[in-house]
């Protein structure tokens, strides 16, 4: 795993290709937005698995490939995710809570080895497709909460690639906000001029965003700190930085 692009991605006489987890939301948004500013051309992967805003994530997704010019765009429904249970994002019997920022606990938000399962989708188009890379946007900031979006797991995960592709088959699984938090990507991604208000983070609510859940905590907290004015509506919108 490298937060860098491959020698080939700065070649002018080639053109490398990258797999990008587009979801939707603002991690993966920059993520492929920092993926084209390395050149690569984007075949954007989008899974709907039966979240509750999955709908909206969707149009959100649909947007920024066509922003992004994107080589491809491709829509998969796993809806297994929703059928195994044990996340308030695929069980209406569970409440998506509201968002504690200070705790260390795996929240009902977790989807059991989800990224395992997205990632997997993400390799076996990637390798179809002749693409060097695949991206996603976790962050540092999901690491208490979410156990697979720890820097092992990638590494973990890039060691799986390799064994279980073709002998001439490269995939880098490229994380390029890994070590970095959810204020360190706003800030990049008002440098990458990321379209935000055609992204979506509520676990709740298709429109307007609660405000309340992490999701929409974190994201609202990431813009206070920057000093920038998250463009999409809320239902609430609280402080969540420190006066």
């Amino acid at each position: 795993m490298t937060d860098t692009p491959s020698d080939s991605a700065t070649d002018e006489s080639t053109t490398d290709r990258a797999v990008v987890l587009l979801s939707g939301g603002m991690d993966s948004a920059t993520a492929a937005y920092e993926a084209r500013e390395q050149g690569y051309d984007i075949y954007a992967l989008h899974t709907s698995y039966g979240q509750r805003t999955e709908d909206r994530e969707l149009e959100c997704a649909r947007r920024l490939a066509d922003d992004l010019d994107a080589a491809d765009f491709l829509r998969i429904e796993t809806g297994h995710l929703a059928a195994i249970g044990a996340s308030s994002l695929t069980d209406d019997d569970l409440t998506v809570e509201d968002a504690d920022l200070e705790s260390d606990e795996i929240p009902s938000s977790y989807v059991p080895f989800r990224n395992a399962n997205l990632l997997a989708m993400a390799v076996s188009y990637a390798e179809a497709n002749d693409c060097d890379a695949v991206f996603m946007g976790a962050h540092s900031e999901d690491f208490s909460g979410y156990p697979d979006c720890r820097p092992a797991f990638f590494e973990a995960f890039e060691q799986v690639v390799d064994v279980g592709t073709k002998p001439e088959t490269e995939i880098a699984i490229e994380v390029p906000f890994v070590e970095h938090s959810k204020t360190d990507i706003a800030a990049r991604g008002v440098e990458l001029e990321v379209p935000y208000e055609h992204t979506w983070s509520c676990y709740r609510e298709n429109e307007p965003a609660c405000g309340t859940c992490d999701a929409c905590a974190f994201r609202l907290q990431a813009f206070q700190r920057i000093g920038v004015r998250d463009p999409i509506e809320y239902a609430e919108r609280p402080s969540y930085v420190n006066d």
